[in-house]
């Protein structure tokens, strides 16, 4: 098969379009998918510099995110079937401790991510536990589906398992371009609550508008915190999505209404803002870190997508080979969505 690999850590260059070996079946429970569509995520940039804190085997097939085709299956598997078009839930944990018997393998220490620990989706078959197989919903294609999982289900878990985001609340997407927020601003849309988002370009601030958002904040110009009063009436908003971290952190608690939630997965901008405990406890704020979630979490975000026929916003689909183009584009910060990458043409 053809696939993207790197040999050893570094930049855009390392990127290598190249023959590799055939994913084999070792487990009956296993499955063998062959790709149509896979997506670019952070973490890939992240694991090709060598910044993830943990050793890859190279060569090494980066990519969490994958859609396709199901070609073989284990003995023992049962839930899917050759020919079935099928997405894939991203990790597989030990299995024998507390969190993977409660189906929360995302936490288990010793997870193993598709692109991470396991060779990944940048390829045209990838290997994978049939369990992590789930059906695409007829209304998506392959590249809308591979843009789904890592992104989706840690933004179901972040506004509905923690946040508990309810309809006519209010809520505030900082830093709004990439796929987690631009997926939350959709799925916060569609549960009928009052959207505000900050954005860094006049370009991002009308695709934001397009995208569904009541108020977009200029964060080149304004303190956000302020204008998220004076849009509110001085209340402040029910939730805060913050990736981004960094200096404007205090400004996303300050812009909480008393008994707020604050959602996060990232920063972007700084892992060690400063913070006023104090307005935290005073106010009954409630923070919640996220990264990833669990199947059942997915089934919902699949059933969600089927039901509601939202799509996700795709900002651009390149093929396999100008891995490299996707890498750099991410890197840029000009994607507005998920960047697709398109294996087979």
């Amino acid at each position: 098969m053809n696939a993207v690999r790197i040999h050893a850590h570094g930049g855009i260059d390392r990127l290598r379009y190249e023959a590799a070996e055939d994913p084999q079946l070792t487990s009956a429970d296993d499955a063998i998918v062959k790709l149509h569509a896979a997506s670019v995520n952070p973490m890939d940039i992240c694991i090709r510099h060598g910044l993830h804190g943990m050793e890859v085997d190279f060569p090494h097939i980066l990519g969490s995110d994958g859609a396709g085709t199901v070609v073989a299956t284990g003995a023992r598997v049962r839930n899917v079937q050759s020919g079935a078009p099928v997405c894939l839930y991203p990790a597989s944990g030990c299995g024998d401790c507390d969190l993977c018997v409660t189906d929360r393998e995302y936490m288990c220490a010793r997870l193993r991510l598709l692109g991470q620990r396991q060779q990944g989706t940048y390829a045209e078959y990838v290997r994978v536990p049939a369990r992590n197989c789930f059906p695409i919903p007829a209304e998506l294609s392959f590249e809308e589906a591979a843009a789904l999982p890592f992104v989706y289900i840690t933004v179901w878990r972040m506004l509905i398992t923690n946040a508990q985001l309810k309809p006519g609340e209010s809520v505030l997407i900082r830093g709004i371009g990439g796929g987690v927020v631009t997926a939350a601003l959709q799925l916060a849309g569609y549960l009928g609550t009052h959207t505000l988002v900050t954005a860094g370009s006049d370009e991002e601030l009308l695709l934001a508008k397009n995208l569904g958002a009541e108020h977009a904040i200029d964060d080149r110009c304004a303190d956000f915190s302020q204008e998220v009063r004076n849009l509110t009436g001085k209340r402040g908003v029910d939730v805060v999505v913050d990736c981004v971290g960094g200096d404007g952190w205090s400004k996303s608690l300050a812009s909480l209404a008393k008994g707020g939630r604050l959602v996060t997965c990232g920063a972007t901008a700084g892992a060690k803002p400063q913070t006023d405990v104090r307005r935290i406890f005073w106010n009954d704020l409630k923070i919640f870190g996220s990264t990833l979630g669990t199947r059942e979490e997915f089934g919902h975000v699949l059933s969600f997508m089927k039901s509601s026929h939202t799509k996700p916003k795709i900002d651009q689909v390149f093929r396999l080979k100008d891995a490299a183009k996707a890498h750099q584009r991410m890197a840029q910060g000009k994607q507005f969505g998920k960047i697709i990458l398109r294996v087979d043409g």
